[in-house]
């Protein structure tokens, strides 16, 4: 049997783990599935087609799994899917998906949520991210591995962050981040490139000197985009090494729309 305080209620449908832990006050419906070793504290709702992996902390009052903020939605069973090792603090809100956005809401694993985020409907997190408190995601949203988000950071309806892509603190994103690319202001411009968190995670020198070299491509050669993807295919052909962070960029720079384009 799961830990569970006397004073919290859990729908006899809810699937959970024998050593999940349930806090005082916490609501959890039919549909829940909850993994091994996860804790879930205090005043927390957790409801829908929702299922949280394995050694994940929720702390208290967040409600992850309600319908999402759409007027469309007719009551579809549409999911929330939350991986392993995920640390989500105080009030946060993570909306099911929806039936015209892919009916998911996704996190993936090891990531790092402070108080007060939003995941709105459709959303897709990856791994390794931090949110820092009060980061808030429109409907549709992706965020790829490894990024970080500064406090009070607002991100547009279907606007991709890229991967180790990095936001200052009150950041306002309308159009896409491409990986590695730091930011800051309303709207968001475009300020360096992650260099220290690429060092921190084992890029080589060869690496970093090849991000440098797509930095100055987009934001610093005064090229097209078309012109400055050209060049950074130039850089994985002369550095092999950073092969597939080049394939990365542009894989991600083939994907944005001309109406909302990346952050300049």
């Amino acid at each position: 049997m799961a830990q569970v305080h006397p004073t919290a209620l859990v729908d006899p449908g809810a699937e959970l783990d024998s050593s999940v832990s349930v806090g005082p006050y916490t609501v959890i419906g039919p549909h829940v599935k909850v993994g091994a070793g996860t804790t879930i504290g205090a005043h927390c709702v957790i409801e829908g087609h929702t299922t949280i992996g394995r050694d994940n902390r929720i702390f208290q009052f967040s409600s992850l799994g309600a319908i999402p903020q759409d007027k469309k939605y007719a009551g579809e069973p549409c999911e929330l899917v939350i991986g392993d090792r995920n640390t989500v603090r105080e009030f946060c809100t993570f909306n099911i998906g929806s039936p015209t956005g892919g009916a998911m809401t996704s996190v993936g694993n090891d990531n790092w949520i402070m108080a007060y985020v939003h995941l709105a409907h459709d959303c897709r997190v990856g791994n390794h991210t931090i949110f820092a408190n009060n980061s808030q995601l429109a409907g549709h949203v992706v965020v790829d591995d490894w990024v970080i988000l500064g406090g009070f950071t607002v991100a547009h309806q279907f606007v991709r962050i890229g991967a180790h892509a990095m936001t200052a603190m009150c950041s306002l994103l309308f159009a896409d981040l491409p990986p590695f690319v730091m930011c800051q202001g309303q709207p968001a411009g475009a300020r360096s490139m992650n260099y220290e968190g690429l060092r921190r995670r084992g890029f080589t020198a060869p690496r970093i000197a090849a991000v440098k070299g797509m930095h100055k491509a987009l934001y610093r050669g005064d090229l097209t985009l078309e012109r400055a993807m050209q060049e950074i295919a130039v850089l994985g052909e002369q550095t092999p090494e950073a092969a597939p962070d080049v394939a990365m960029m542009l894989d991600f720079l083939k994907q944005t729309s001309p109406q909302r384009g990346i952050v300049r």
